[in-house]
């Protein structure tokens, strides 16, 4: 272990602690869409409402939604992260953390059960994905060019 540490930037660590700070952020999701199954009597294993479910399945729906895409751009937020970190890990926390941020607000405005709620603030964690893929491609063509 202690050679693997010796090869990271020392400043990895921040990439470390940005990806648990969205951690916290997908369980306060997670406990967002547990409440609303119980308030709008949405049970298991019905994924998304209908009016047949419960009168309030657009407020419902919005909130899944919300946290549903949230997981599904997860993954390529965590890579981009832990790649492009290698070898930018200060500019990678920053833009780590305008993501999380964004996707707070992203999924909170959405939560209102307006879907536009979620532009605002929430649309800054594209610009955030597009920041973590050109250090990712800085990051690629530096290897090439050693």
């Amino acid at each position: 272990m202690a050679g693997i540490v010796e090869l990271l930037p020392k400043e990895y660590g921040y990439i470390i602690l940005t990806i648990i700070a969205y951690g916290f952020v997908n369980v306060y999701m997670q406990i967002q869409v547990g409440k609303a199954r119980k308030k709008y009597k949405v049970y298991y294993p019905i994924l998304y409402a209908t009016e047949a479910d419960s009168k309030d399945y657009k407020i419902f729906n919005c909130i899944q939604r919300g946290h549903q895409n949230s997981l599904e751009s997860l993954p390529i937020f965590f890579v981009l992260m832990v790649l492009g970190g290698l070898k930018h890990p200060v500019i990678c926390t920053a833009l780590g953390l305008v993501y999380t941020v964004s996707r707070f607000f992203y999924f909170t405005g959405y939560s209102s059960g307006d879907p536009k709620g979620r532009l605002p603030i929430g649309k800054y964690n594209g610009i955030a994905i597009l920041g973590l893929a050109i250090v990712n491609i800085s990051f690629g063509v530096s290897l090439l060019r050693t």
